[in-house]
């Protein structure tokens, strides 16, 4: 059983939040943290001046909306906004935040993906803590 558990929340239709949340309820000791966490990916240079900064803040606002009603489902459960690439990105804010637990959902893969996403991929090759994928 585990303690700190982090469910990453990528808000796209082939994504399995909800089994992702029930994993991360049968994998929970008594009392234990369940934290959502939502990466969002830094604009690239070549094309951040094109993109307004209210609509930036716009996105920031409804994925914190989407977040926080996805969190509420769980009774307790907490909810994080990083920036920065999905991979490192969750398995930095894990190391931060002592988790020790990643519960994460995969895609659908394309063949350049091999078996993985390349997100869960990124976190089961760098996480210093166990994780669970969904596919």
């Amino acid at each position: 059983m585990y303690n700190n558990i982090v469910i990453p929340v990528a808000f796209g239709g082939d994504r399995d939040v909800d089994g992702a949340m029930k994993v991360a309820q049968r994998l929970a000791s008594d009392g234990a943290s369940i934290t959502f966490l939502h990466v969002l990916e830094v604009i690239p240079v070549y094309a951040a001046d094109y993109v307004p900064a209210q609509a930036v803040a716009q996105g920031r606002d409804a994925v914190r909306t989407a977040l926080r009603e996805q969190a509420a489902k769980l009774p307790g459960a907490k909810m994080a906004i990083v920036d920065g690439p999905a991979g490192r990105s969750i398995t930095d804010w894990a190391d931060e935040n002592h988790a020790d637990c990643i519960v994460i959902a995969s895609h659908q893969p394309v063949m350049s993906d091999i078996l993985l996403g390349s997100t869960a991929s990124w976190v089961v090759r760098h996480a210093n803590c166990a994780v669970h994928v969904l596919r």
